[in-house]
């Protein structure tokens, strides 16, 4: 898009400015390191990390594992589940009557507020930790998809309708296209809220995950190890949303063009 190389080159200039703030405020003796360590000493924190040279003796790829997989898992059990719900609603009273009201109920509640629910619920495994990011992943996706729905235009509906289509294929055929850049926009606000509901999830018991990490780095005051995994989990979240956006730039061309 016209634009994109000097908006790069403004951001890149940004963040050469920011770093080097930092390496002076820290190299000037401005901030006490216990506060913001040095960027060599996040760097160096990283390779510690990477080499399983940390509290607890697991390595960055074995943290980023768990908590790959447990984000992923939620994503993809919300993904199954609300986008299907979402079109209901979004085609139907009924549905709309069922799933709005727990939906709109839980939807702005931040996740630590029914965590000690979960955790009675379902213990402290896995389970517990994967239905709370799933929760955070689920209303952003209902949501999305009900507003999608939206985009079809009853003429479309109507055709297909006249031209013999059930009302399953309607919606497969009509609705569900329509309805695809708010999904995918929908997808990508969850997988967002799936991160910053990881360090919350991995509070629970947790012996693996990037949350973990930072929250036991934070017990011995390593705020290198702390600076370190934020930016590995905002680093992680970016190149899902870049993913994001080459996948809805793929399935959805012509959104923006119209």
């Amino acid at each position: 898009m016209p634009g994109e190389g000097p908006s790069a080159a403004i951001s890149a200039a940004t963040v050469a400015t920011l770093v080097a703030l930092w390496w002076l405020a820290t190299h000037l003796g401005w901030i006490a390191p216990l506060y913001l360590p040095a960027p060599e000493a996040i760097v160096k924190a990283f390779a510690d990390a990477s080499r399983g040279d940390i509290q607890g003796g697991q390595s960055l790829a074995v943290h980023f594992g768990w908590s790959l997989w447990r984000v992923l898992a939620a994503f993809a059990a919300a993904c199954v589940t609300a986008i299907p719900i979402g079109l209901a609603m979004g085609v139907s009273r009924v549905a709309r009557g069922i799933f709005d009201p727990p939906i709109e109920f839980y939807r702005p509640l931040p996740p630590l507020s029914y965590l000690p629910l979960i955790v009675i619920w379902f213990g402290i495994d896995e389970t517990a930790k994967i239905i709370l990011i799933y929760l955070a992943c689920f209303a952003p996706l209902a949501m999305a998809a009900r507003a999608g729905v939206r985009s079809a235009s009853i003429e479309q509906i109507h055709a297909a309708y006249s031209m013999g289509a059930t009302p399953m294929q309607v919606v497969r055929h009509v609705i569900l296209p329509a309805a695809l850049p708010e999904i995918l926009t929908g997808m990508r606000i969850a997988i967002g809220f799936g991160w910053t509901t990881l360090v919350a999830a991995e509070m629970v018991a947790a012996t693996a995950g990037l949350g973990q990490m930072v929250l036991n780095a934070s017990n011995f005051l390593r705020t290198d190890i702390v600076i370190m995994g934020i930016v590995v989990i905002g680093a992680i979240a970016y190149a899902f949303d870049l993913a994001m956006r080459r996948l809805e730039t793929k399935l959805v061309p012509w959104r923006g063009k119209i």
